[in-house]
């Protein structure tokens, strides 16, 4: 084939490209939408208009590092009552813990002073106020007196003994049974106490009372190692609670227990009812569902109602008697 023919056929194919693609464009061209075309760079700076309905709105994110608003909460105050009605409240509340709490008394005066005396010695030793008339639970661990008081308290006139019941605190001579310490303890909000659920152990006792019975926290608390004579001491968790109605109850009164305050069911009723040392689970309870639901529906929180809880030891020993070979008994 001459060269001639070769060129002639070049320009006959480059004829026919340029009249089916309309001109002499390039080949890309063809790659691209009207769509992406009209709000592309080029098109703007060929036509010098924005298509507005070709450009999508800026996106709108809501901020993720803003800390979410929390409502105050009110806080109800302590009840406040003057002394006059103070008094006249306890005499109501001794009257129905005579009927209703077995084993009340309202002890001997020389017992009810060693209450007062005692509970006011160790409250001193916290440097605690008493800035509102209220009730202070004492508890006497003297393996000879094993009782409770509840004792009126008043920021500026004598206290007063109410009375009370048995109890059993720890005892010795039995293994992993602590002593159970002396101390003012405070039934904050800080723990959230809870309820027997009635269950009963291998020996068929119901350890903390019938179901339903409270159970009131005090935290961990140093105390003595019952079972050895080295005066070694451990953490336990210091609860109040009832006791097996049916075959411990009976023995309030005596060291028992495994470093736990035992009271009896009836008294255990009282106070949960009365509310006689839940002041701050009372104020709790209004902005927190956990307390509301442990405290009685039907409650009927006294104005007196405090939140202490005082053991002392009016014993001759500040703290009892240890058996040299408990630590080698079998356990129980």
């Amino acid at each position: 084939m001459s060269p001639a023919f070769r060129l002639s056929s070049s320009f006959r194919l480059l004829m026919m490209v340029t009249a089916l693609g309309g001109g002499v464009l390039p080949l890309t061209a063809c790659a691209q939408t009207d769509t992406a075309s009209k709000g592309s760079p080029q098109a703007v700076a060929a036509t010098g208009v924005i298509d507005d309905a070709s450009v999508p709105p800026a996106a709108i994110n809501p901020p993720t590092d803003t800390v979410p608003e929390i409502p105050p909460v009110n806080i109800p105050p302590l009840p406040v009552v003057t002394n006059a009605e103070a008094h006249k409240e306890a005499a109501r509340l001794e009257k129905m813990m005579v009927k209703t709490v077995k084993g009340f008394s309202t002890y001997k005066p020389e017992r009810r002073e060693a209450f007062v005396s005692l509970a006011k010695d160790e409250l001193s030793k916290t440097g605690l106020p008493i800035s509102r008339p209220q009730l202070i639970m004492v508890v006497d661990r003297n393996e000879k007196v094993q009782h409770l008081d509840f004792v009126l308290a008043l920021p500026d006139e004598p206290w007063v003994s109410i009375g009370g019941t048995p109890v059993s605190t720890g005892t010795t001579g039995r293994k992993y049974y602590y002593i159970t310490p002396v101390g003012v303890f405070q039934n904050t909000a800080d723990r959230l106490g809870y309820r027997a659920e009635g269950t009963k152990n291998k020996y068929g006792i119901r350890g903390i009372g019938a179901k339903g019975s409270r159970v009131w926290d005090m935290g961990w608390q140093t105390a003595m190692k019952g079972w050895l004579p080295k005066h070694e001491t451990g953490q336990i968790r210091l609860e109040i609670h009832a006791t097996d109605p049916q075959f411990l109850e009976w023995r309030l009164g005596h060291p028992a227990s495994e470093g736990c305050i035992r009271i009896p069911a009836t008294m255990n009723h009282f106070m949960d009812h009365y509310g006689l040392i839940d002041a701050l689970y009372e104020q709790a309870a209004s902005y927190d569902p956990r307390f509301s639901a442990l405290l009685p529906k039907d409650r009927e929180q006294t104005p007196l109602a405090g939140d202490l809880v005082i053991v002392v030891d009016s014993g001759p020993l500040t703290e009892p008697k240890i058996d040299p070979i408990a630590d080698k008994r079998p356990l129980p």
